[in-house]
């Protein structure tokens, strides 16, 4: 055991999450929105809050950008500073659903294994895997904020879907089509699914 943690007793509250959740008047859970960049998990994610919001539903967006400008801006886009990211978001995930919250979380989140990880830390019953399924050539179409570009030109190291793999979800909750489905459809869709989670 590591000797620093010899020293590390967590502190059992009296109030636990299921107090906050009857407060909130519906069970917290993770909706984890994973595709490439410009598939439209950020779009969707905004959208989706405001008509949980609409319903009276307790929610926070982890979304990729704002995460790594404060929390993780030490992390660059290597293999293992990726992953790095995606465990911290985890337990900030995990932190939120202790409190009861819907936790909307936005990231690319290419690999399995650390999509697996997160899964773990908050629970299988209380994780909901999104895939927004866009195909490269349209995310490249879009290219909103002009990184392929940078990648194809060599510009940006390890950029999934150019020279670093995405690894798409096996068996996602839900699976969101953008190029096909308008916003407002796959919100739809979304909440069909989650319907029974949110209700009081």
């Amino acid at each position: 055991m590591d000797s620093k943690k010899l020293h590390i007793i967590p502190h059992n509250h009296e109030l636990k999450r299921e107090d906050r959740e009857k407060l909130h008047g519906h069970k917290g859970f993770v909706l984890w929105f994973t595709g490439l960049s410009g598939s439209g998990k950020s779009t969707i994610a905004g959208l989706l809050e405001k008509e949980l919001y609409a319903r009276g539903v307790s929610t926070y967006i982890l979304d990729g950008d704002n995460i790594r400008t404060g929390l993780n801006s030490d992390l660059n886009f290597s293999e293992k500073s990726r992953t790095e990211n995606i465990r911290r978001i985890g337990e900030v995930a995990n932190l939120f659903l202790d409190a009861g919250v819907v936790v909307i979380s936005a990231f690319i989140s290419p690999f399995r294994t650390d999509r697996e990880k997160v899964k773990n830390t908050v629970g299988a019953e209380s994780y909901v895997e999104i895939f927004v399924d866009c195909p490269l050539e349209e995310c490249e179409k879009r290219d909103v904020k002009g990184l392929y570009a940078k990648a194809r030109a060599g510009e940006i190291e390890n950029f999934t879907g150019i020279n670093s793999p995405f690894e798409e979800p096996e068996n996602p909750e839900i699976r969101i089509q953008t190029h096909i489905q308008k916003p407002e459809e796959c919100v739809a869709e979304i909440i069909k699914v989650i319907q029974s989670r949110i209700k009081s």
